[in-house]
């Protein structure tokens, strides 16, 4: 029977479904080991809950912390996400199979390089295993970019992943007519934006373009979902631009809770730029049905959103370009219709848990093998080289 261990700090939603998927594979093959306790804010969020009995809690008991190394040598696999080295030390010295799951590394900006203590970091980590069995699970279209910077760290070894949560099934049709439905009761089109309310998340590009959108006649609503620091000065933005009738601010909801609003809406709206390793709401958004309107920045959007098939593409930071978008879909139900189905026919059959797991095993056989990737998109096909301008390309 083959083995999986998956080392991270701590175990949360967004990791449970591709867990799970691997558990149903690999039964007692797999166990997650969890380095650390979930913080007080995280969970506070929804994102703590009782762990199945594949996690493998290290700070709990110096045996749990003896079996976790032991399983980083002799397991057949080690994902390797945000763990200390040193459980794998043994097993770079042993020339074993490594994937490590990683967003970008440089997402604020190849100036980290410079900072002495990070350029050891990186070194040390990345650079000077370069050549050894060591494969990247990206989940960011911009990893392969900012490792092939790292002095061409992990030259042709990055392959496309992500971050997996529950995979929802519905009927299409029968979803779609429920937005509908509560479109037509609104008056209106609600917009939905899901986060945590801080800088980087950039809500504000949101209610501009909103409220460009109301002064040339359009009847939408705003909804935002979320809290944090920037929470007081986006409820004044909307009333300093005079949508504050059209716009609901509600406080941060369960994952699940969620998931809920997203099944409501028709349109669905992310805005971060760069700071956003992945996006996980995108991948939410895309499985719920709705016509996503993606940053080009998120990590996800590249892989994710294809523009005018799966989603619609925004240049980052850019009013004018998502106020160009979101008018799009709001003068064509036909193209939210369409948009919304094939977004959810894509993580559906393609991206989601299930096809994830399975393709990291085969990727693994094929290595060992001497091989490579079986796939030519989705989790585990290759990752190729994307730059931040690459919105240039598609505008």
């Amino acid at each position: 029977m083959k083995t999986v261990t998956f080392f991270s700090n701590y175990f949360n939603h967004h990791q449970r479904a591709l867990c799970d998927a691997f558990h149903a594979l690999l039964g007692d093959g797999f166990t997650f080991v969890e380095t650390m306790p979930m913080e007080s804010f995280r969970s506070g969020m929804g994102w703590d809950s009782t762990p199945p009995g594949y996690v493998l809690r290290t700070y709990e008991s110096s045996e749990n912390e003896e079996r976790a190394k032991e399983l980083a040598l002799s397991s057949d696999l080690v994902i390797m996400g945000t763990a200390p080295e040193y459980y794998i030390e043994p097993r770079l010295d042993a020339d074993r199979i490594i994937f490590r799951y990683s967003e970008r590394p440089l997402k604020e900006g190849f100036i980290k390089f410079f900072i002495p203590r990070l350029t050891r970091k990186y070194i040390h980590l990345h650079v000077r295993n370069k050549n050894k069995r060591i494969y990247i699970l990206a989940a960011s279209a911009f990893t392969s970019y900012d490792f092939k910077k790292m002095f061409g760290s992990y030259p042709d070894k990055c392959y496309k992943f992500a971050y997996f949560p529950k995979l929802m099934t519905y009927d299409y049709d029968k979803l779609y007519d429920k937005k509908k439905e509560i479109a037509e009761k609104a008056g209106a089109v609600t917009v939905l934006w899901e986060g945590r309310m801080i800088r980087l998340k950039r809500a504000d590009l949101l209610i501009k373009a909103v409220a460009q959108l109301r002064k040339k006649g359009y009847e939408l609503r705003l909804k935002l979902i979320g809290d944090g620091d920037r929470k007081d000065a986006l409820i004044k933005l909307t009333r300093k631009l005079r949508i504050d009738d059209i716009v609901t601010f509600e406080g941060f909801l369960s994952p699940d809770e969620a998931r809920l609003r997203m099944e409501n809406a028709q349109i669905y709206v992310m805005t971060s730029n760069f700071l956003e390793g992945w996006g996980s709401v995108i991948y939410e958004a895309l499985n719920a049905g709705c016509a996503v309107v993606a940053s080009h920045a998120c990590g996800a959007t590249p892989w994710l959103v294809s523009d005018k098939r799966t989603g619609l593409v925004f240049e980052s930071g850019s009013v004018r370009s998502l106020a160009a978008k979101l008018e799009m879909l709001l003068k064509d139900e036909g193209m939210r219709y369409d948009l919304g189905q094939r977004a959810y026919e894509q993580m559906r059959d393609i991206w989601n848990p299930h096809v994830a797991a399975e393709r990291v095993i085969k990727l693994c056989d094929a290595l060992e093998a001497g091989g490579d990737t079986l796939y030519t998109d989705g989790p585990c096909s290759k990752a190729q080289i994307i730059k931040n301008d690459w919105y240039r390309d598609i505008s």
